[in-house]
C-alpha cells in the first residue's frame, strides 16, 4: 500500500544548487530581493513556453514589479513566486515549497475540470470518487458561485492580485484553481443543472482526504486485464508492483492500462518499465526540445526518447489505454508513447500539462521553481498537450 501524496515529479534539474538551511537563516533582506528580482530573468531563459505570451516573454505587470521590489524575507519571497508562476496560466509551474492556506494544485487536488465557454464557465468533467462526484456534480453543469462571488467577478479579482488582465485561457486556468479551493478549508460552491436547477454545495478540499491504496490494482473485463495505475508514476516500487500484475497474464490476453487517475505525473523511468512489456524492438515515443539553449547558443537542441524491450518482461497480447482530464503529465507521455507503439488509446482530452519539468533553485535562498523547461511532442511531432485520443 503506499499513501497518495500529489506532487509534481520532476524530470531533470536545472540551475543552482540549493543554499543550506544555515545559509537561508543567514539571508539579508537584500538577498532575498534579488532572488525576488531574478524570477522574471529566471523564467524568461528557463520556460519553454513563451511563445504563448506577447513578445516571447513572461506576462509582468506593475503590481508585480511592485511586490518584487518589496521582498524582505523567506514568507514574502515565497509570496512573490507563487505570483510569479501564476502569471504563466500554468498549472504545470509551481514552487518548491508553499503555505498552508495556498490554492489546491489542478489537477493533482481538484476535482473539477472546467472550461470557460462563452459566458459560462462549464463544468466538463468530475473526478470519479472525488467529493465533487458524491455530491452529484455532473459534466455539463455549471459553475455559478465561488463562496456569495458570481465566477466572473471571482476570476476577474485573481487576476487584478497579479495586476494582469483576464483572456479566456487565464479565466478557465483561474476557474479550476478557484474551484479546488484552499488547501485549508472546505469549498463552498454554487453549481446550476443542465435544466436549471442551482445548488449551493460544501465540500472538503482534497487535502483533507487522505487515502492509503495500492500502487497498482488490477481487475477482469470480459477476457481482458485491466491494470490501473493509482497516481503512483513517481514512484520507482510501481514497476515491481506492474511487472507482477504483468505475470498473471495469460498469453495473448488483451491488456488494458487505466491512466484516469495519474494527475500528479512521475518519471520515464516507470513510463518506461511499463511500456518495455510492449515492444520487441528499441521504439521511439516521444520528442523532446530544449528550448533554453537555443536562446542560449542560437542552436536548436531536439532528441527522440525511446522505449527499449525488457528481458525476459513481454507481452504479445493487445493493449489499450484510458485517459481522461485526470490523466496528467508522464500520464501523458505514457498516452503519447502508447499510442506511438501502437496501441489503442480511449478517451477525452486529457489534462494538457505542459512539458517536462525542472527544478529551478534561486542562488540565494535555495528557494525552487518548478516549471516546464523542455518542450513535448508525439513522434509525429505534434505537441503532447495537443493529443486527443482518436478513440
Amino acid at each position: 500500500m503506499h499513501r497518495i501524496v500529489s506532487l509534481c515529479l520532476v524530470t531533470l534539474v536545472f540551475g543552482w544548487a540549493s543554499s543550506s538551511s544555515a545559509q537561508t537563516q543567514s539571508l539579508t533582506p537584500a538577498q532575498y530581493r534579488d532572488d525576488a528580482l531574478g524570477i522574471e530573468t529566471t523564467i524568461n531563459t528557463a520556460y519553454a513556453y513563451l511563445d504563448r505570451f506577447s513578445g516571447d516573454v513572461m506576462p509582468m505587470s506593475d503590481v508585480l514589479r511592485t511586490e518584487a521590489g518589496a521582498v524582505t524575507d523567506s514568507r514574502s519571497l515565497l509570496k512573490y513566486a507563487e505570483h510569479a508562476l501564476l502569471s504563466l496560466a500554468d498549472h504545470h509551474a509551481i514552487t518548491g515549497r508553499s503555505f498552508s492556506d495556498d490554492w489546491a494544485l489542478v489537477p493533482s487536488y481538484s476535482d473539477l475540470w472546467i472550461e470557460k465557454v462563452g459566458s459560462d464557465f462549464v463544468i466538463e468533467a468530475v473526478r470519479a470518487g472525488s467529493p465533487a462526484a458524491t455530491a452529484g456534480i455532473r459534466e455539463g453543469d455549471r459553475l455559478s458561485a465561488i463562496g456569495e462571488v458570481r465566477p466572473d467577478d471571482a476570476v476577474a479579482a485573481f487576476w487584478a492580485d497579479l495586476g494582469l488582465p483576464v483572456n479566456d485561457e487565464r479565466a478557465a486556468f483561474a476557474a479550476r484553481i478557484l474551484a479546488a479551493g484552499r488547501r485549508d478549508r472546505e469549498r463552498d460552491l454554487t453549481v446550476t443543472t443542465a435544466e436549471g436547477a442551482e445548488r449551493r454545495l460544501t465540500l472538503k478540499n482534497l487535502y483533507q482526504i487522505v487515502q492509503d491504496r495500492p500502487r497498482v490494482t488490477t481487475t477482469t473485463e470480459g477476457d481482458g486485464l485491466v491494470i490501473r495505475l493509482n497516481d503512483s508514476l513517481g514512484d520507482n516500487a510501481t514497476i515491481a508492483d506492474f511487472d507482477a500484475e504483468m505475470a498473471k497474464a495469460t498469453d495473448g490476453q488483451p491488456i488494458i492500462i487505466d491512466l484516469t487517475d495519474t494527475p500528479s505525473g512521475g518519471n520515464t523511468v516507470v513510463a518506461r518499465a511499463i511500456m518495455g512489456w510492449f515492444v520487441s524492438a528499441p521504439t521511439a515515443y516521444q520528442i523532446h526540445n530544449l528550448p533554453s539553449e537555443e536562446r542560449e547558443t542560437g542552436i536548436p537542441r531536439q532528441w527522440i526518447e525511446q522505449v527499449l524491450p525488457r528481458p525476459a518482461k513481454h507481452h504479445s497480447g493487445p493493449v489499450s489505454v484510458r485517459v481522461g482530464r485526470w490523466t496528467g503529465s508522464m500520464g501523458e507521455g505514457l498516452a503519447v508513447g502508447f499510442d506511438a507503439i501502437g496501441a489503442r488509446v480511449t478517451g477525452g482530452p486529457m489534462a494538457r500539462l505542459l512539458g517536462a519539468v525542472s527544478d529551478i533553485a534561486l542562488p540565494n535562498s535555495g528557494l525552487v521553481l518548478k516549471m516546464p523547461t523542455e518542450r513535448l511532442s508525439t513522434v509525429g511531432g505534434n505537441p503532447r498537450e495537443a493529443f486527443v485520443p482518436a478513440y
